[in-house]
């Protein structure tokens, strides 16, 4: 992993090798206007039945307990995490006069499931606050720090208040929603972290389970080794998800608040690189191997994908670049898979995946299914050790670095565009 700094001249930078994943090639589409909030949370309600959280609990497939890769991620960024906020957060903006008490820090993690990775990234991140103030001879009038805990309403948030580290300088409250809409007051976010998350989308594609659609995903479960439309649609609705996510930011972050945001994405470039996505072909795969003997109905596995996606670095970078009216663009730096996580053994890897999968599989199919499609799953695995093979398989972190301008313009919309598209 690279060990440069942020600085301003680099906030563009990548790899001079070019990024690309083929099955992401949508046509060129004309500009989203963002819907109004009061749309976003009509269509949040109407598409509650589609939230699915990591597997709650402690048991030994919880996410809890089959985290360690996303650990490896926020580990990985920590450095990062902390140069942006020596970089940018200015304790003296929160300093209000002797007479007068300082408002509460308000820090919102996106996407936090179950911990205990979200409690490491924000011990991160309130150490970095807090020697900021120090730095600035200002550890006398640290204010309270205020975590706001936010995943989806299925999310097991009991599980995640009991875990709580009981030495924490912060407060702590679970926020409950998707991040696609608005989850906070306005303008009432200091700093806003989300890590590995933002790669699911808020719901599967309409068409992609509709028999009539041109993009209809028969006998798949994802866009992986899927016809061109079924890509197409994947990647619209992960623009639409991330206009919204940014439009509602845009209104609950403070002037000169940050937004630390972590996006797994593809680096496929060559033909013997591994596609991040080839997973959910091989767990299709299996779904059909158990239509074959009569486990599961066809028409199930037909009606079933994984609502995911690991975009090319370009299309993300070109979405950011989209909200520029709200946000600079402070830092951005390719963080590589291979040098943050390892995977040393099939049974971790398949529990991985399982403690990610088996709500919406549970769901879908029903329980009764889930060991022996994990059973057959690890045995594909072995089948194509590939997967496995961290220098093969081309997932990549990209670390953004966010600030909300000051005095922006109306922003009752704005729009969002992909270079490429």
């Amino acid at each position: 992993m690279a060990s440069r700094a942020f600085s301003q001249s680099q906030q563009h930078n990548f790899p001079s090798k070019r990024v690309q994943l083929p099955m992401l090639r949508p046509t060129r589409m004309p500009a989203l206007s963002i819907k109004s909030d009061h749309e976003i949370m009509k269509q949040m309600v109407a598409d509650e039945d589609e939230s699915f959280a990591m597997q709650g609990g402690e048991g030994p497939h919880s996410y809890a307990k089959n985290s360690i890769i996303q650990k490896g991620l926020i580990d990985g960024s920590k450095r990062l995490i902390q140069e942006a906020i020596s970089k940018c957060f200015d304790p003296k903006e929160h300093i209000h006069g002797n007479d007068e008490p300082s408002t509460p820090i308000c820090i919102a993690d996106l996407g936090c499931s179950t911990g205990p990775n979200t409690f490491f990234a924000m011990q991160t991140i309130t150490e970095a606050i807090e020697s900021q103030f120090q730095s600035h001879g200002l550890a006398s009038q640290i204010p309270e720090i205020q975590v706001l805990f936010n995943d989806q309403v299925s999310n097991d948030f009991n599980t995640l208040i009991k875990s709580l580290p009981q030495e924490r300088n912060y407060y702590a409250t679970a926020v409950p929603g998707s991040f696609c809409g608005r989850l906070f007051p306005k303008q009432t976010l200091h700093l806003v972290h989300s890590s590995a998350a933002l790669c699911w989308l808020s719901k599967v594609p309409n068409e992609i389970t509709d028999s009539d659609s041109s993009a209809h995903n028969k006998g798949r479960i994802h866009y992986t080794d899927a016809p061109k439309q079924v890509a197409d649609a994947y990647a619209t609705q992960y623009r639409k998800d991330m206009g919204n996510f940014l439009h509602a930011r845009a209104q609950e972050v403070v002037e000169n608040g940050l937004m630390l945001l972590q996006f797994p994405v593809s680096n496929v470039v060559l033909d013997s690189d591994v596609d991040p996505a080839k997973v959910f072909e091989l767990i299709g795969n299996c779904l059909v191997d158990m239509v074959k003997v009569g486990v599961v109905s066809e028409e199930k596995v037909d009606s079933f994908n994984v609502p995911l996606i690991y975009p090319p670095v370009k299309d993300v970078k070109g979405i950011l670049e989209g909200c520029d009216e709200c946000f600079s663009i402070e830092g951005m730096e390719i963080l590589q898979f291979k040098n943050m996580v390892s995977l040393p053994t099939v049974q971790i890897f398949v529990s991985w995946f399982r403690a990610a999968l088996q709500g919406m599989i549970e769901k879908h199919f029903g329980a009764e299914i889930v060991d022996e499609l994990f059973e057959r799953f690890a045995e594909k695995v072995k089948e194509f050790p590939d997967i496995m093979d961290t220098d093969k398989l081309k997932l990549d972190v990209l670390f953004v670095l966010l600030r909300r301008k000051n005095k922006p313009k109306a922003m009752a919309m704005f729009n969002v565009h992909i270079n490429g598209f």
